[in-house]
């Protein structure tokens, strides 16, 4: 195998390795690295083993995932009758949890939307409700994305052995 075909192999499997952590981690784009990488590895191997079928399955399932993330966090909050303070809050709770480590991406959205549904006059204990509904829409929807990556990385190896 040629320097050059090894080099490509290494490069989309750090693709893929940095988008599994991305399904996680809010800054970075995840399933979009994930799908990448996969890409990289069936056109290093002159897609040989990995074909437009599967190609076009393993976008789909992008695709499916990135739907997926984006809808479940919003649906989570529209669940409880979060206002869009609150949704706004638990986005930039999202993005200031980075900083905090694994504790502020935990928290962050929660506290994002507790303060944000705070700022449109709910009591407490309202804010609180929509807090937790938003962080258990974010929850699963990070949830179902790492499924679907994973549920990518069976499709890609069945296509590379098949």
């Amino acid at each position: 195998m040629p320097t050059e075909q090894i080099l490509l192999f290494v490069l989309a499997g750090v693709l893929i390795l940095v988008g599994l952590a991305g399904t996680i981690l809010p800054a970075l784009p995840g399933v979009p690295l994930v799908f990448a990488g996969m890409l990289l590895a069936a056109w290093a191997d002159h897609f040989r083993h990995v074909g437009p079928a599967a190609l076009v399955v393993l976008g789909a399932l992008s695709l499916l995932a990135l739907a997926i993330d984006f809808a479940a966090g919003l649906l989570g909050a529209k669940r409880v009758g979060a206002s869009s303070k609150a949704i706004w809050g638990a986005m930039i709770g999202t993005l200031a949890g980075l900083f905090f480590g694994l504790p502020g991406i935990v928290l962050g959205p929660f506290l994002g939307a507790v303060v944000g549904e705070l700022l449109v006059g709910s009591h407490l204990q309202r804010a609180a409700h929509v807090g937790i509904g938003t962080w258990l829409g974010l929850l699963f929807g990070t949830l179902a994305k790492v499924a679907l990556c994973f549920t990518m990385l069976g499709v890609f190896a069945l296509a590379f052995v098949l």
